[in-house]
């Protein structure tokens, strides 16, 4: 494993870094491997119970390596054809882990949250936004089109016109409008925003950890679920979660009037 992606695991909680700020955190050849599996890996472990990414230095991700991009074209179109799909397909394991894994992800991003950075924020659960962050999702400037998972996210937080401006057009906006456009959770001083991410992950992490992951699975289905199928499953989910230990905790703690102790059990 190589080091342009950081992992550590504190509290419950695992802070993954993308680690080549030189560069802005831009998507090398080298951190799609390190992504790929020090997400992969996070997604099994049961000791974690809240993630974390961000961006090492002053930003969170500025895209795509230009110069790796740049590199291919001396190759001839077919061959570059197949070099490209085959590393979209290994970028995009990060992203389905992301959305499978049973325990939330959050975002916290500063400076440039660019490209494949955008979509990055918009697959994760949550995510905080320095009031200095600024995002664009850039592609059409190299003329390219989006990956990452951003056609997918952005059309279903955005709606279709407000995903296609930023497809089409490219312009870079706020965190502000990054907030109204529903992509972020909360803008915070850039001062103040690991203090507010730890906050929130702490928060998470002694949270009822089945609970979120049932939570979690039935929003990734509502969006293309029929209603039936989706209150069918409403139903399933929510057996489980009651027969849990932290739902006897939680309606005991209730009753009692004193904060739950959740395990994960």
């Amino acid at each position: 494993m190589g080091d342009t992606v950081l992992c550590e695991i504190d509290k419950g909680i695992a802070w993954v870094t993308l680690n080549n700020p030189k560069a802005r955190n831009a998507l090398s050849p080298q951190m799609r491997i390190d992504m790929r599996d020090v997400i992969g890996d996070l997604e099994h472990d049961d000791s974690v119970r809240c993630v974390v990414l961000r961006g090492a230095g002053e930003h969170f991700m500025a895209g795509g390596d230009i110069r790796a991009m740049q590199e291919r074209l001396s190759i001839d179109k077919q061959a570059r054809k197949r070099v490209v799909v085959e590393g979209i397909h290994g970028i995009h394991l990060p992203i389905f882990a992301i959305r499978r894994m049973r325990k939330p992800v959050i975002a916290s991003v500063q400076g440039a949250a660019a490209g494949f950075g955008l979509g990055l924020v918009a697959a994760c659960d949550l995510a905080l936004a320095a009031d200095d962050a600024f995002f664009t999702l850039a592609y059409c400037h190299i003329g390219a089109s989006p990956d990452g998972g951003s056609s997918y996210f952005l059309a279903r937080t955005l709606g279709m016109k407000q995903a296609m401006e930023l497809a089409l057009l490219g312009d870079r906006f706020g965190a502000d409008r990054a907030l109204e456009l529903g992509i972020v959770n909360r803008v915070v001083p850039a001062a103040d925003l690991e203090t507010e991410t730890r906050a929130l992950a702490e928060r998470l992490a002694v949270g009822p950890t089945i609970a979120y992951a049932q939570a979690k699975s039935l929003f990734n289905t509502a969006f293309h679920t029929p209603m039936e199928q989706q209150l069918q499953w409403e139903g399933e989910h929510m057996a489980v979660s009651m027969t849990t230990d932290d739902h006897a905790e939680g309606v005991n703690a209730f009753l009692e009037k004193r904060r739950p102790i959740f395990k994960g059990t």
